[in-house]
């Protein structure tokens, strides 16, 4: 779905307390040469125009609200309510206004309520537009004229709407590392509102946001790069240099995603923990607990201090935790990751060197099944931070 007309019409139902369609009649836009003021509208849509206590003001209720057309200009214009008719309107519209002429009978008009006041307008005109924003909603043409049911929107078009959404707003090629992280989880948690995963299941919700950040990594490549190798290259030399954009690009991301996330997580558990501490020797361990501060205070105890690696993959990579923290050198020191399995005998030389795997529990079952138990989930490792932290 493209991010035109029809986009911001979906995302402003969407977005909306209350959202409005109706095909635009000849007496709406003059083409009957009759006498109609203004736009025409359903009794269904009362409610979103009008609170109870505003109805029961005068006889014939008027409000003053503010529309935005197309997502680009303003009027003031004037909601009535006809009880005795039975009918809404629309009225007030200004001088110029382009969209109540006869050419455009029959064209589509989307009203949706943001607050008290103001409210968004969309006029689409082609049949293609027409019927691709009816589809988003799954209403047939004779289902107009009524308020929108936002519960038929399938999940996966509200994700690829929030998407695109996202990237038609960038002001950057590609936003740094966090920017990305933070709109997969904003984009992952509006689309399917499990925000509580993050106490409640946290295994779950790193999952999630990390194929999030995935998806919306790869549109974001293809609105950059799809054009590009649509038409070709002209040398080798030039397809090698933007591969290897693109390459090192997709390497740095995915090492800053499962970091990005677990910080997110860890706030959302009220933990306290200082990231890419600077410990002996200039390492750099991911995470602290509960700060870098008592990692540094050598009268706090060692007990207390917990410190978690974050590798995305760490099938070969898992040494490298082993010396990061020398005042922990004889603590279990914890590698979260998200690789799905590894061997048992390198599952044995990270038990000897004190290293407990923290792995998404859907993930646990890829590993040997006689070693399992010793792996923790992330839900185990954060209710154990909170105890050590007396949380």
């Amino acid at each position: 779905m493209a991010i035109g007309y029809v986009g911001q019409a979906v995302n402003s139902i969407l977005n909306s307390e209350k959202g409005f369609c109706k095909f635009l009649s000849a007496n709406d836009t003059g083409a009957t040469g009759g006498h109609q003021f203004g736009i025409l509208i359903s009794k269904s849509a009362v409610e979103m125009m009008f609170r109870r206590q505003e109805l029961d003001l005068e006889d014939i209720p008027k409000k003053t609200v503010k529309i935005k057309w197309q997502d680009d200009f303003e009027t003031e214009s004037c909601f009535t309510y006809y009880e005795s008719k039975n009918e809404l309107r629309i009225t007030r519209f200004g001088r110029g206004f382009p969209f109540l002429k006869p050419e455009l009978t029959g064209a589509l008009f989307i009203f949706s309520k943001q607050t008290d006041i103001d409210y968004s307008g969309y006029i689409l005109e082609t049949d293609e537009e027409i019927e691709e924003f009816l589809d988003t909603f799954g209403i047939s043409p004779t289902e107009t004229n009524r308020l929108i049911d936002v519960q038929k929107v399938s999940a996966e078009t509200q994700e690829k709407l929030a998407i695109q959404e996202f990237i038609s707003g960038l002001a950057v090629d590609f936003p740094t590392s966090d920017v990305m992280s933070a709109a997969a989880r904003v984009i992952e948690e509006k689309t399917y509102d499990h925000k509580e995963y993050i106490r409640l299941n946290p295994d779950e919700k790193i999952i999630s946001w990390t194929n999030m950040e995935y998806t919306l990594f790869r549109a974001l490549e293809y609105a950059r790069y799809g054009e590009i190798i649509k038409k070709g290259f002209q040398s080798v030399d030039e397809f090698v240099r933007v591969a290897n954009v693109v390459l090192n690009r997709r390497k740095s991301r995915a090492g800053k995603s499962l970091e990005n996330h677990l910080s997110a997580i860890f706030d959302g558990n009220g933990i306290e923990y200082s990231s890419q501490v600077v410990t002996e020797g200039n390492k750099k361990p991911d995470f602290l607990f509960p700060s870098k501060e008592a990692y540094h205070d050598y009268s706090f105890s060692a007990d207390c201090i917990i410190s978690l690696a974050a590798k995305t993959t760490c099938k070969d990579r898992w040494r490298q935790v082993l010396n990061e923290a020398d005042r922990l050198r004889d603590k279990p020191k914890y590698l979260c990751t998200l690789q799905q399995g590894i061997s048992g005998a390198q599952m044995d030389e990270m038990q000897e060197e004190k290293i407990i795997l923290v792995v998404p529990k859907p993930y646990i079952a890829t590993y040997p099944k006689d070693r399992r138990e010793r792996i923790w989930t992330l839900a185990k490792f954060v209710q154990y931070v909170k105890m050590v932290e007396g949380k």
